[in-house]
């Protein structure tokens, strides 16, 4: 089995991408209220923000800054990830391997993280979460895509409400 390191600095701010088992299944916005509500239930058992985000069908990205003196994301996340599981009608299919660890099959096991370096590498971030929908064809506008941050950074006058229209050459291609 591969190694995996992870860099863990207390009061970081990280970006993840959680994914999907089958990414051709939308279960993330189908059931949207379920992972809102798994996302909320985390907040109230430990404290987190969430910087930035976005909701795909079968993916999400996310910016999330944990408290000073507090490095656990991991842990975090894997509730995040059950909590949802949990709320999700039963399915069937499962591998033997999946059976044996009680997984649902629902997400893939791993994820990605990046520790975020600086206000660049931040910002850089927030616009490719941002844009993503766009990215993914999913939309033509960011402002399109409704289970995104973008708005709530449109509110508080961090991005045009036209921001990135007719510009995709402007914006990262991938992390």
């Amino acid at each position: 089995m591969t190694d995996y390191r992870r860099l863990y600095r207390p009061g970081g701010i990280y970006f993840f991408t959680l994914t999907l088992a089958d990414r051709r299944r939308d279960w993330l916005t189908r059931y949207i209220e379920a992972l809102r509500h798994s996302f909320r239930a985390e907040q109230r058992c430990t404290a987190f923000s969430l910087q930035a985000w976005v909701v795909l069908p079968e993916h999400l990205h996310l910016l999330m800054r944990l408290p000073d003196g507090d490095q656990d994301y991991s842990n975090r996340l894997r509730r995040i990830k059950g909590n949802f599981s949990r709320l999700l009608p039963r399915g069937d299919g499962l591998r033997p391997s999946q059976q044996a660890k009680g997984e649902r099959g629902i997400w893939q096991r791993r994820f990605w993280e990046h520790m975020i370096r600086d206000e660049q590498d931040w910002q850089r971030h927030v616009d490719y979460i941002h844009y993503n929908p766009v990215k993914h064809g999913l939309v033509s506008r960011v402002r399109d895509w409704p289970h995104s941050s973008f708005h709530a950074h449109v509110e508080r006058g961090a991005y045009p409400l036209d921001w990135a229209y007719g510009t995709p050459e402007d914006f990262p291609s991938g992390e």
